[in-house]
């Protein structure tokens, strides 16, 4: 596996961000009089665009939507986002990543202002290019466009990058793009979710997807 530039995914594949997210949810969607008590039933907000995800999972219009996520970024903003964990291994990971001569970038929907920060607080911005996330209004949270944008900044040829995520989302914003994808069954998409995109590279586990980064080095 030769690609020189490795997108990665925030949510569920750098980081475990279940209890961060499912709460905030839970708190928006309580100020919108829906109590929610099992925080799994929240889990399938973890990846996809927040605004979306509102209308798609509980019949929001649009304004409904927006309020949800601006009741969410409340919680979020003041203790959502560090209710995070970095999943065993990662630094290992990257530090390898990075110390083959491989180019790494996140690439993920949520806000670049929130995004950056974790990344700084994990302690993991040393070895990261950059971190591209959506905009606050909303902008470029389709992995497509995002990944889109990424490239056109970076000067990045498509066939010379891997987007590595754990959703459906991940695969078809790389594929539309003409960039290579690998699925990770580790985060919050399920196995029939990512097989059922033909994924170019699929892996079970983390160490499944380091042995395989690090056995060809750019």
């Amino acid at each position: 596996m030769r690609h020189k530039v490795l997108l990665f995914d925030l949510d569920g594949t750098l980081t475990d961000p279940r209890e961060g997210i499912t709460r905030c949810v839970q708190y928006a969607l309580s100020r919108q009089g829906i109590q929610v008590d099992d925080l799994s039933r929240l889990e399938r907000f973890i990846g996809p665009p927040l605004k979306q995800s509102f209308i798609d999972f509980y019949d929001f219009d649009a304004t409904q939507a927006q309020t949800a996520v601006d009741d969410y970024r409340v919680r979020f903003g003041r203790v959502g986002m560090f209710e995070n964990m970095l999943y065993d291994g990662i630094v290992e990971l990257l530090r390898a990543l990075k110390g083959s001569g491989r180019q790494l970038f996140v690439a993920t929907s949520k806000p670049w202002f929130y995004a950056r920060q974790i990344v700084t607080h994990f302690n993991l911005d040393s070895y990261f290019c950059s971190v591209y996330g959506s905009e606050l209004d909303g902008m470029r949270t389709e992995k497509h466009a995002l990944i889109a944008h990424i490239l056109r900044e970076e000067g990045i040829a498509a066939g010379d990058a891997l987007m590595i995520g754990d959703r459906s989302f991940d695969l078809i914003g790389a594929r539309h793009n003409g960039v290579a994808n690998a699925a990770v069954a580790y985060g919050y998409g399920s196995r029939e979710e990512l097989v059922a995109e033909a994924p170019d590279y699929y892996f079970e586990t983390l160490a499944e997807l380091q042995d395989t980064l690090l056995a060809c080095r750019a």
